[in-house]
């Protein structure tokens, strides 16, 4: 592959994952809420539903999937369920304080799981691959299946680091206020949020 070419990539993806979504923001909550640890156990469920998504576009299923309405329609409901199951737990455990300072004290496994199904359930992802990626894939390079492989490895790996370096930075900037109990309550009131407004954003994808 064109050295340039990959840089570009990389850069790209940086700052794709950087903005503003519902990954990162869930990042953020977590570590607000949970401590740097729970933000990037989450973070690397997140980058682990990554790969299901990568094989699926290498292999073209993303394409069939985004082709088949039912499908894809089908995705979206559980997605957005999911989402909004997530959410409506999140804020009736509002007023329950843990040894951290979050409302509801998730086991490691638990939250890595989350990160996965929230990745796997939202097509919004699949959509994105789909279009980012073939972007970069020159096929006078070499074999645009190995390329798409390689890509999909950077794009992850690169997820991972700043995904992790967030949960850290959110952390840090959060150790003081977080022991104040009302600000917990609000942080857990602004996690419902997200995931609600993210899973009412699926359903229109």
């Amino acid at each position: 592959m064109d050295f340039m070419n990959v840089w570009s990539f990389l850069i790209a993806a940086i700052f794709l994952t950087l903005m503003p979504g519902p990954d990162i923001l869930f990042v953020i909550t977590q570590s607000i809420n949970r401590g740097k640890k729970a933000g990037i156990v989450f973070a690397s469920g997140l980058c682990t539903g990554l790969i299901f998504h990568v094989t699926a576009v290498t292999l073209g299923l993303s394409a069939l999937l985004a082709g088949s309405a039912f499908a894809f329609t089908v995705l979206k409901i559980a997605g957005g369920i999911y989402l909004l199951y997530l959410g409506g737990k999140a804020f009736f455990c509002r007023n329950k304080v843990s040894l951290r300072f979050s409302s509801e004290n998730i086991p490691v496994y638990r939250l890595f799981r989350r990160g996965i199904w929230m990745n796997l359930l939202n097509p919004k992802v699949i959509l994105f691959f789909l279009a980012f990626f073939p972007q970069f894939i020159t096929m006078e390079k070499g074999n645009a299946v190995f390329q798409m492989l390689f890509l999909g490895l950077l794009f992850i790996l690169q997820a991972l680091c700043v995904f992790s370096a967030v949960a850290l930075v959110a952390d840090k900037l959060s150790a003081g206020v977080m022991k104040r109990p009302r600000f917990a309550y609000w942080m857990n009131i602004a996690e419902a949020f997200i995931y609600v407004c993210i899973g009412i954003s699926i359903f229109f994808v």
